[in-house]
C-alpha cells in the first residue's frame, strides 16, 4: 500500500499549502517589528515583568520616546504605561524606499495581582527604558501558599 502522506506534505500537497500560507501570513505579520509587537495601527512596546519577595519590577523598552511623552499609572490593580512616539519628519517631503519605524501611540496593561499604593511605586525613564518598581503589600508576599506535585500512580 502507497503512503498518502508524501501527497499531503509533499510539494503541491494540501497540508503543504497550508502551511505555506500559515508561514506567510505570520511572516507579514512580523515585518518591522523587532522591538515592538503591532496590531492594526495600535503599538505593544516590549516588556519585561520580574518578581522578588518585595516587589513587582517592570521594564519597558521605548526608544526614541521622550520621558515627557510617557505616561504611568495605576488603573485597579493595574498597572498602566502609556504614550507616544512622535514622528521626527513630514513623509511627504522625499521619497520613501524603505519604512520600518513606527511612530504614534501605545498603551500596555500589567496585571498586578494586588492593589498597589502609589506611594510605593518608583519609575525612571533612562536610555529610552522605563523602569517601573511597584513595592507588594505585606498580604501579597506572605499570601504565597505551596502546592506539592506529587507522582503519578501507576494505573
Amino acid at each position: 500500500m502507497k503512503s498518502l502522506l508524501p501527497t499531503f506534505w509533499g510539494e503541491g500537497g494540501a497540508l503543504r499549502a497550508l502551511q505555506d500560507e500559515v508561514d506567510r501570513v505570520f511572516n507579514d505579520y512580523s515585518k518591522g517589528m523587532p522591538t515592538a509587537l503591532k496590531f492594526g495601527e495600535v503599538k505593544f512596546p516590549a516588556l519585561d515583568v520580574s518578581e522578588t519577595d518585595k516587589a513587582l519590577e517592570v521594564s519597558v523598552e521605548l526608544p526614541g520616546v521622550a520621558k515627557d511623552d510617557v505616561d504611568v499609572s495605576l488603573v485597579g490593580r493595574s498597572l498602566v504605561v502609556k504614550g507616544e512616539k512622535k514622528s521626527e519628519t513630514d513623509r511627504s517631503e522625499k521619497d520613501w524606499h524603505v519604512v520600518e519605524r513606527s511612530f504614534g501611540s501605545f498603551r500596555r496593561v500589567v496585571p498586578l495581582g494586588f492593589d498597589a499604593d502609589v506611594g510605593k511605586v518608583e519609575a525612571t525613564f533612562e536610555d529610552g527604558v522605563l523602569k517601573v518598581r511597584i513595592e507588594k503589600p505585606e498580604e501579597a508576599a506572605t499570601n504565597a501558599s505551596k502546592i506539592e506535585i506529587k507522582e503519578k500512580l501507576a494505573s
